[in-house]
Order: C-alpha cells, then structure tokens, then sequence
C-alpha cells in the first residue's frame, strides 16, 4: 500500500527566504597602513579592482572609498569624501559588489552627484532599478548607420555644422568664452527626447546659474543632471562623467533619443590623471598617465547609435592656453566624429555664439542633409574664408573695391551671414528656417 503522506508537514520557504535577505554577508577587513596624498594603502584587505570600501574614522562616519590599485602585499584604495579624522590602523571594510546607479525616468528634472545621490531636496530617486557603471561601448555591426539630423536651434550648427543622430562631437574652447552658454542653448531646444547632462568640476556658482539662466525649468523638466564640482574628490569627478553615461545608455536601451551633454571632458581627464598617478601609474605625456587616454576613448566610444535608440554626445573641451595641439584636445578631436571651435576673437568682437565655422567641422553633416543644403554651407564656407584672408587689407583700407570679384562679394554678403551666425542665447531656430537663412544669406534663396 502506498504510504500516508496526509500527515507530513507542508514545506513553507517564507521564513527561510526572509533569514537570507538579513543576513550579513561575510566582511574583508584590513588597516590602514599609509596615507600619501590621496591614496590610502590598506595591509589585509583583499578584494577586486573597482570593489567598494568604507573607512573607519573614530567619532566620525565612515569614508566610503573605492579599490583602484596594488602595490606588494598592499590595496590602494581612493576616497569618496574628505579623510580628516582617519588614523594609522584604522579599519577598512570591503563590499564585495559592483558600483551602480540608479538609472530610468524617475530622473527626469532631478539634480544628482556623481555616485547617484540627490542634490536637489527632493528626496530619494525611486528609480526602477540599478546598473552598473562598467558598461561597455555598443557592438560595431550592431550600431545603426546616422541618417537623420539633430535640431539643435543654434543657427550657426544647424546652418553649417549639422549634427546627425548619434554622433559625438566636441565643444572645443578656452576658459570664459561662451562653452556653458552654448550647451544650456542645445539642451533648451535640442530634438532629442531626453538630456543627460554632466557638469565635472565647475564652479560651485555655476551649477545653480546653468540650471537656472541657461537650462531653465522647461530644459531641466527633460534633464537630468549630474554634478561634481572641483571640490570634490578625483574620484567623485570622475565617476560623475561614468554616472551620466550609464543613465543616458538606459536611455538608449529605451528606445529613446538622448542628448548627453558632458562639461567637461578635460576636467574629467585631469581627475582620472589624479587617480592614476595616486595610484603609482607613471605620467607619459605632460603629467598625463596611459590611461588617461584609454579612459578617454572608452568613456567616448560609449555613446552614439546602439540597435534602438541614439545618444548625441556634446563634450567641452577645456582648451589650455588656447593651444588646439595640447594633449587632451588633440586626443578628443582625433575620437569624435566632429568639432565646434570657439574662439576667442570672436567673443572679443562680441559675436556669440562665438562658433568659428573656419576652424569647425561635422563629419557626419555630409550624409544628413540635403544636396542644396549641403551648397549653401559650402558656399557660405568660401564667402567667409575669402574674407578672413583679406581681413587686415580691408581693415586698413588698401583693399580697392572692384579689384577682386570674389572678394567683393564676400564683402557684400558679410552682414547677413554674421547676422546668420549671430544669435542670442534665448532664441531659438526651427531648422528650416534656418535653411531659408543660409541661402538667402549666400544669393541662393530667399528667407
């Protein structure tokens, strides 16, 4: 006969469901051995690259921190915060699990630092869920081709520098010469769905004012923001530019279109080459270590088209001394797919956007627009380059009108392609209409 199962208790996992999600997982500990400059060497602590750890400060709340390094028997490990009040011999915890963020539309309109965390006041994010940061650049043959144009409402880009769908392109330009200005007026206008925008280490006065004066609250309703200012630690700073690049890839992986918005690239690339040379990494070229610039290209590579959707990246370039040949510049311009130059003569004669069209170029512009349109910005390039050249004669006056036909007619239409290039910072542009105005500004139409 088959046995009396009747009686046997009934199996309930509940409880021991509930037991494992308390349970404290097994800790690594270690000391403090040494502290030079920003790095903290731990003797004990074993765990992995990229790994999370906190600090221990007597009366204080631990220092969250993060491992980057090895040296001997020893861990290097990089703080998120300040490290007064950590001793000799304090202990350090590791956290065995990957940095992530919380990534999804709950961000939209929301302020956040570099690790995920509100800026704001407005409370926790409820994000649906959480990724990890190291996520890798999109499969070469499974990026869509760029086919459509991005609006940007800035005459001046739309008319001659066309941005297309998923390309990268760099704002490469000195200090206080417009860079902020020009990102708030993209982010405004831009046709994308969604901005993802990243300020590392600005002024802490000028968080408020982007959000404020340039982005306002109809571009901040679309936006999200990531900030990390230059009093932060390297390595807030740099993984805030991590930060911004995984929410825009949720994004992306939505379906949707997203402008990602990074000022700056070169603050970013000085955190990382405080980072690599804490941790013992020798400097190769003017102080910048080796992975400066593999850190630069994956960081870049990451955006632009993926199966569904598209990230349009604008990065700033912070352009030491105006030298357009300095390493960073020189890295950034050779990665992307196109770059805006601002100049400081043009601000200095009061044309902003300070965009100098001469020294600019989108890659992509040549496949997103028309035949007529692709023309007049060509024809518009000669106009503008005939001039420059002959400059200084006209300005001294020992140029003879009726001398050179081509000049002439550069002189002529002068005024109306600098009223095309012109543009206050609260107007903005439909793109046809900006079609009108190229070719009405070079005799081929008119607005």
């Amino acid at each position: 006969m088959p046995a009396d199962t009747t009686s046997l208790p009934v199996f309930n996992p509940a409880p021991f469901a509930a037991a494992l999600r308390t349970l404290e997982p097994i800790r690594v500990h270690g000391r403090v051995r040494q502290i030079v400059g920003l790095a903290v060497e731990v003797e004990g602590l074993r765990g992995r690259l990229g790994e999370l750890c906190q600090i221990e400060r007597p009366g204080d709340t631990p220092v969250d921190a993060e491992i980057v390094g090895f040296m001997s028997d020893r861990t290097i490990v990089m703080p998120f915060g300040e490290l007064r009040g950590v001793q000799a011999g304090a202990r350090a915890t590791s956290y065995p699990s990957a940095f992530d963020v919380p990534v999804g539309p709950a961000l939209l309109g929301r302020v956040i630092d570099g690790l995920g965390r509100p800026l704001d006041g407005r409370g926790p994010v409820a994000a649906e869920r959480r990724t990890p940061l190291a996520g890798t650049s999109p499969h070469v043959l499974t990026r869509r081709t760029i086919t459509e144009p991005l609006t940007t409402g800035v005459r001046a880009i739309d008319g001659l520098l066309t941005c297309g769908l998923g390309q990268r392109i760099g704002i490469f330009a000195g200090s206080g010469v417009g860079k902020s200005t020009v990102l708030g007026m993209i982010a405004r206008h831009a046709s994308s769905q969604v901005n993802v925008i990243a300020l590392i280490g600005e002024r802490g006065r000028e968080v408020r004012e982007f959000v404020e004066r340039d982005l306002g609250p109809d571009g901040l309703a679309r936006s999200v923001l990531v900030v990390s200012t230059s009093d932060e630690p390297a390595l807030l700073r740099m993984k805030a530019a991590w930060t911004a690049t995984t929410i825009a890839e949720a994004f992306r992986e939505r379906g949707l279109t997203v402008s990602l918005l990074m000022d700056s690239v070169t603050r970013f690339a000085m955190a990382h080459r405080e980072v690599a040379l804490a941790a013992g990494e020798p400097p190769a070229v003017k102080g910048y270590t080796p992975s400066v610039f593999a850190a630069l290209s994956r960081l870049l590579e990451r955006a632009g088209t993926g199966e569904v959707g598209a990230i349009t990246g604008f990065y700033t370039v912070l352009v030491e001394a105006d030298d357009m040949t300095e390493p960073i510049t020189d890295a950034v311009r050779g990665t992307l797919d196109g770059h805006i130059v601002l100049t400081r003569a043009l601000a200095m004669r009061n044309h902003y956007p300070a965009i100098d069209v001469l020294q600019s170029v989108s890659r992509v512009m040549p496949v997103v627009v028309s035949r007529e349109h692709a023309a007049a910005a060509g024809r518009a390039r000669e106009l503008l380059a005939t001039y420059e050249r002959a400059r200084d004669l006209i300005t001294i006056g020992a140029y003879q009108a009726g001398s050179d036909p081509t000049l002439d007619e550069a002189v002529a239409r002068l005024p109306a392609l600098e009223a095309l290039l012109r543009q206050p910072p609260d107007v903005w542009e439909p793109f046809d209409h900006t079609v009108e105005l190229l070719r009405a500004a070079v005799g081929g139409g008119e607005a």
